[in-house]
């Protein structure tokens, strides 16, 4: 989505570059102010939360014989977070590859007397119902064959449902079994979310909410006043509350967002149209403590003047108050404060 920090910086005229600048004009490289047709947001609240958020239960019972992780442990993706114990499924297993042995020698009997079967009744030794019957005994231990080699699968999956992993990267929210407990398939085991994937929900009142559906655009703001994120896509509810006639809105992050985590409250500017604005370059703006400033350029003097400034992204910012349409501003305040002190001393002089 375009975003007031991915402005390019072309509108920034460069009045004075260094070597080129005249006589009456300090040797300082300087923008002109401008108004820009910016987006017009309004800053709603909103809540984090986990798009993926899954219980992992049991697929087979037994007791549970180890417990790898705990609550708030971060676990990655097909890491083995509960053992339970698989004597009887190992057995099993056994059982079924005793079973697919014992098919497979039969198979390969059947076969060779088939074989044999077929090559005399070809030469009209045999009669037609030996040969009927050496088919169907081979057919049979083909089936048995396979029976048996989809029991030794089954075996092997029942026995892997004894050590459960988890099925993405995330924290663990909540433990629902302790060690020694014998668990049946569906038992709850552990919950957890994903920090991968993350979206915002917020709330739309409904004087808004014709505007927002039409610019589909939204950007979260972090609460540690780190660069503002812009929303992949947004998703509407389809309805309003009815009690607070609001509706609910989806803002989803990009993938392996950081530094946000579900339950956090944060601020979601939506985007509602557009208006203008007074913007300079960011790098003119000079600190002082909490005083904002810029050092303007007029008829080749510079003077420092206080500013309100607004929104900040990148490498632009919205200045509130203290400029003008069309001044001046010197882009290198250290060398603007450099020059205004050097400055001074032949002004008090004359």
């Amino acid at each position: 989505m375009p975003r007031f920090a991915g402005l390019p910086l072309l509108w920034w005229v460069l009045a004075t570059l260094p070597g080129l600048s005249s006589a009456t004009e300090p040797p300082l490289p300087v923008a002109t102010v401008q108004q820009q047709t910016l987006p017009r947001e309004q800053i709603l609240d909103g809540v984090v939360e986990a798009v993926h958020q899954s219980t992992v239960s049991a697929q087979t019972a037994g007791r549970v014989e180890e417990i790898m992780v705990d609550v708030n442990d971060f676990v990655p993706q097909g890491t083995p977070i509960v053992r339970i114990r698989n004597i009887e499924q190992r057995a099993g297993l056994d059982q079924a590859q005793a079973a697919l042995r014992e098919a497979q020698a039969r198979f390969i009997e059947a076969q060779a007397e088939y074989n044999r079967i077929r090559g005399v009744y070809e030469k009209q030794l045999v009669a037609k119902a030996q040969m009927d019957a050496a088919t169907a005994t081979f057919d049979a231990a083909k089936a048995r064959l396979e029976a048996a080699q989809a029991g030794v699968a089954q075996a092997k999956e029942s026995l892997g449902y004894t050590t459960i992993n988890a099925p993405y990267s995330g924290i663990v929210l909540e433990r629902h079994v302790q060690l020694g407990e014998t668990v049946q398939p569906g038992k709850p085991l552990m919950t957890g979310f994903s920090l991968d994937e993350l979206r915002v929900v917020a709330n739309i009142p409904q004087r808004l909410i014709g505007a927002v559906r039409q610019q589909q655009q939204a950007r979260v703001l972090p609460p540690n006043g780190e660069p503002s994120i812009a929303a992949a896509r947004l998703t509407f509810f389809p309805y309003a509350d009815p009690q607070s006639n609001v509706f609910k809105v989806r803002v989803y992050l990009p993938p392996k967002t950081t530094g946000l985590y579900p339950g956090m409250f944060v601020k979601t500017a939506f985007r509602i149209g557009e208006e203008q604005r007074l913007t300079a370059p960011r790098q003119a703006l000079a600190q002082r403590g909490e005083v904002s400033a810029v050092y303007v350029v007029k008829d080749g003097k510079i003077n420092l003047r206080q500013v309100r400034p607004g929104r900040s992204e990148g490498e632009a910012v919205e200045i509130l108050a203290g400029l003008e349409p069309g001044e001046t501003v010197a882009l290198d305040p250290i060398k603007a404060g450099v020059y205004l002190k050097n400055q001074q001393p032949h002004s008090a002089e004359k």
